[in-house]
């Protein structure tokens, strides 16, 4: 065999091994950890903010039990709403392994920070409460965190429809309680009657609207989109919107992910 041949052939085979290094690699690391900073909403109470970037409102302060964050980077324009992460602060004599595990409501930095934290969430990266009130007289600390997947028991995908919306002519809404670790990238509504299908526009943050929704029953339809690998799926609720839906209302999708 000729030589040239062998020394193609091993270095095609060497490429070969360090692609596959380097997927082993990126597929261990999507649950490592990622250094930052956080800091801590300093006019709030121990909630987050109903007036937050993504739009979620009053539920934005509480879901989680008001274990919620700004975020910069990672709020990528409204795709990161509703995304969890494990937070925890990494001076070891105030920290605890655990940290806080947090919902991304809100758009904002400070400091050089990744988070902005609720004072719930912020004091729950501390050992005691001693130790929290020493995290808290340093305003930002030091971090690392990373995506986990969003846990919601007993609660179905839930519609609320804004309270901009105004029936028949302009439709807004938010979506809660997705679990997992996906985002929802792309939003479709649906006339249940003839299956036409429109595409949604996200209008800020976490907000789906369009000023002309079809009319009758309506389906969504959602895409969700694992950033890691690529992979998109889109799953339909089994539930519709009612054909005289109202502002300010929230609708039982009956449906549940976990990826």
């Amino acid at each position: 065999m000729a030589p040239n041949f062998l020394w193609s052939l091993s270095l095609l085979f060497a490429i070969f091994l360090l692609q596959m290094e380097s997927h082993v690699k990126a597929s261990a690391c999507s649950d490592c950890f990622i250094q930052s900073r956080a800091a801590y909403y300093p006019n709030s109470d121990e909630q987050g903010t109903d007036h937050g970037r993504c739009g979620y409102g009053s539920f934005g302060a509480t879901i989680n039990g008001g274990d919620v964050s700004a975020a910069s980077d990672l709020y990528r324009d409204g795709v990161g709403c509703g995304a969890c992460y494990q937070v925890r602060c990494t001076n070891s004599a105030y920290c605890s392994d655990k940290g806080a595990t947090i919902v991304i409501t809100d758009h904002g930095s400070s400091d050089r920070t990744d988070f902005i934290l609720s004072r719930r969430a912020f004091g729950r990266m501390a050992q005691t409460s001693d130790a929290a009130a020493s995290l808290f007289s340093l305003g930002a600390v030091d971090i690392e965190y990373r995506r986990v997947s969003c846990s919601y028991p007993s609660k179905n995908i839930t519609i609320k429809i804004d309270e901009s919306s105004s029936f028949p002519n302009y439709l807004a809404f938010v979506i809660w309680y997705q679990q997992g670790k996906r985002d929802n990238i792309a939003v479709q509504l649906c006339e249940t009657q003839n299956f036409v299908c429109k595409l949604l526009d996200r209008s800020y943050g976490a907000v789906w609207t369009t000023s002309s929704p079809p009319s009758g029953p309506l389906q969504i339809r959602m895409l969700f989109s694992d950033g890691d690998d690529g992979d998109e799926s889109w799953v339909a609720p089994v539930n519709y919107i009612p054909q005289y839906w109202k502002a300010g209302d929230t609708y039982d999708t009956g449906l549940q992910v976990d990826f």
